[in-house]
């Protein structure tokens, strides 16, 4: 009130030193996270590497690495905002994008081109075939989204449903064409769908990148619209919202980082859903603009380290994905157990 007094007799614009301590607490915790997150990059970049420090060969193991970060890195902003997105267009954090049929269409298309092509799936590898799978999964959510929000159909509980019941299909379909497959093309079908950090295309990171980048950008650039769009259907339009177009557009990026991530490393049901909520734990605000950042460093944090660990200390590079997934499981439980359905 005093500030206010005196803007008001003096005219002079108060000083903002205020302002800078609340500035600081609310992104200290942004700060910490990718800070060590970069320590964490920088670790497994240089942490035993067997080739004398500036050599050839030392540059080309960090280049190898490198491979393997951008990967981490591109699952982890993808995953993170993937999730905080979904659970502002269906305003339930309990919810992940699993729900919407992703990962089962996902399995679906890897089983059918087992199914069709046999062993010789495993080499059909490259642009093309991970352009058309995502693509295949983007057309899908669009198609889907376009047909439940048009009319008076609009209704997001009519959207999950109709999503797990496609979820469900999908799986029964995948699991009827996976008992007709031999024993050598089931094994090329499992590494196919074992998630796994070292499985990135470096040929597609690029892409993923620039398309991961783009829809990270327009979320950021729209943030506080998807502050209100949050608060529910309601008040979003009561202030003005185009509510459904603004939804509709959430789900439709949403399934893009989906599969770009699904398409990187393979499914991940249960890890989105552990980073948003450690975000919302550790951000003290609903806004966006700190739950996004939060959130992605999180992730990296979160993926990063396991790396590290299980790489270097335990020799279970490849465990990642699993222990991860494990992890993210019993948070869901612990959430579901103490919030409900809310």
């Amino acid at each position: 009130m005093g500030s206010i007094v005196q803007l008001a007799s003096t005219g002079e614009e108060p000083a903002r030193t205020a302002d800078r301590p609340s500035w600081l607490r609310a992104n200290l915790p942004v700060c910490l996270v990718f800070a060590v997150a970069a320590a964490l990059a920088v670790a497994i970049l240089w942490y035993e590497n067997p080739a004398a420090p500036g050599s050839a060969g030392f540059w080309v193991i960090v280049q190898t690495r490198s491979t393997a970060l951008g990967t981490i890195a591109l699952v982890a902003v993808a995953q993170a905002v993937a999730t905080v997105m979904f659970h502002t267009a269906t305003s339930n954090r309990i919810l992940t994008p699993s729900i919407l049929g992703f990962d089962a269409l996902y399995v679906l298309t890897q089983t059918a081109l087992v199914f069709v092509f046999g062993t010789a799936a495993s080499s059909m590898e490259g642009i093309p075939k991970i352009v058309a799978q995502s693509t295949l999964m983007v057309l899908f959510a669009t198609a889907l989204y376009g047909w439940l929000f048009s009319g008076r159909r609009a209704n997001l509980h009519l959207l999950l449903l109709v999503g797990v019941v496609l979820g469900i299909g999908f799986g029964s379909v995948s699991s009827f064409l996976q008992r007709l497959l031999t024993p050598s093309e089931f094994d090329v079908l499992s590494a196919r769908l074992f998630g796994s950090i070292g499985k990135g295309n470096p040929e597609y990171l690029p892409i993923a990148a620039t398309i991961v980048a783009g829809v990270l950008v327009f979320f950021w650039l729209r943030r506080r619209t998807y502050d209100v769009v949050a608060l529910g259907r309601d008040v979003a339009v009561s202030l003005g919202i185009r509510y459904r177009r603004e939804v509709v557009v959430i789900l439709v990026l949403v399934a893009v980082l989906v599969s770009v991530s699904a398409t990187m490393v393979g499914p991940m049901t249960f890890y989105g859903f552990l980073v948003a909520t450690l975000a919302y734990q550790f951000a003290g605000s609903d806004r966006h603009s700190v739950t996004l950042p939060l959130a992605i460093g999180i992730g990296l944090v979160t993926l990063l380290g396991a790396t590290f660990v299980l790489k270097h200390v335990f020799a279970a590079a490849g465990m990642v994905t699993v222990i991860i997934e494990f992890a993210g499981g019993l948070v869901f439980l612990v959430v579901l157990l103490r919030k409900g359905l809310r």
